[in-house]
């Protein structure tokens, strides 16, 4: 009977931690559509993650010139370059010359949403249960 509470308790502890540790964002408040983008649910839950257009278009556009020996003299990015609110900042403001050079233009509304949810969701800080969703 003890061994068994031993296993149970334990058990329970393990899946505390990694629910922790695998701690992401469920919402993101975008500014530049002033809309609550709900990210752990239905479309947007897939489309966000390693797999999905997010991170696709991510690969296939902004990783073209932000790559680790490119030639443009870009800075090298990826997910993690970033806190969750600063790569909202970049989206929102705009102020990145890719931003503003015509660079993103190969992309859809939507697609940039998806980057940009793809790109908060897996920043620098978000797996902090405590304070990653910004909006609701």
């Amino acid at each position: 009977m003890k061994k068994t509470i031993v296993i149970l308790l334990s058990c329970i502890v393990s899946i505390a931690i990694l629910s922790t540790v695998q701690a992401r964002p469920n919402k993101r408040l975008d500014e530049r559509t002033k809309s609550c983008r709900i990210l752990n649910n239905g479309t947007l839950d897939w489309e966000t993650d390693h797999w999905g257009i997010g991170a696709e278009k991510f690969k296939a556009v902004c990783k073209g010139c932000h790559s680790l020996d490119n030639q443009s003299g870009a800075p090298f990015l990826y997910m993690e370059s970033y806190g969750s609110t600063g790569w909202n900042n970049i989206f929102a403001k705009r102020t990145k010359k890719c931003a503003r050079d015509g660079s993103w233009d190969v992309l859809t509304q939507d697609e940039l949403l998806l980057v940009n949810d793809y790109l908060y969701r897996n920043a620098n800080d978000t797996y902090d249960p405590n304070d990653a969703d910004t909006c609701g």
